[in-house]
């Protein structure tokens, strides 16, 4: 990653923004953006989160995005030395934890969240989340609170997007 801040993306930012705020119909200048500052070195995904919207389905506007618009550089591969390790760290911790049920030790094993917070740590990033901090929780481990654990860095994207400096400008249509 360059020196600057790299912003992770996590998938519940693509799925809310699909979904409600930044539907494509809506509001196609946050995709745009999102590939633009791609390009500029600012934003960049995983490949566990490309498999996770990827299993969408075939037909959904965001699945076709992933795989039509997205550069391959968006996703960046978590099969380095330095991010195995820092996962390793991560699965110890959330294993060793006797604060969270079982059932959530699993799930997040099975998720990306766990692999965004290790190549944060490995590569000096930033994890961009919708998910809200619940320290507290036991039946769910939100990537906020691993982060704090780990003295990763998260922000939601609308932070990102301000520090970015991405406005949407209405037109009145032509």
């Amino acid at each position: 990653m360059s020196p600057k801040t790299s912003y992770l993306l996590d998938s519940d930012v693509f799925i809310a923004a699909k979904n409600s705020y930044y539907a494509f119909a809506i509001c196609p200048g946050f995709w745009d953006s999102l590939i633009y500052h791609n390009g500029e070195g600012n934003i960049f995904s995983i490949d566990k989160v490309k498999g996770e919207l990827l299993a969408g389905r075939k037909t959904e506007d965001l699945v076709q995005w992933v795989k039509n618009k997205l550069p391959p550089e968006f996703f960046i591969d978590t099969d380095d030395e330095g991010v195995m390790s820092a996962y390793t760290e991560v699965m110890l911790w959330v294993q060793r934890n006797q604060q969270y049920y079982d059932h959530a030790k699993a799930k997040f094993a099975t998720e990306a969240d766990g692999w965004l917070v290790a190549y944060a740590m490995a590569h000096n990033g930033t994890v961009v989340t919708n998910e809200q901090p619940r320290p507290q929780a036991r039946n769910r481990i939100l990537l906020p609170d691993v982060c704090s654990h780990f003295n990763i860095i998260y922000k939601d994207i609308f932070l990102v997007l301000t520090e970015l400096n991405v406005s949407y400008d209405w037109r009145r249509p032509s």
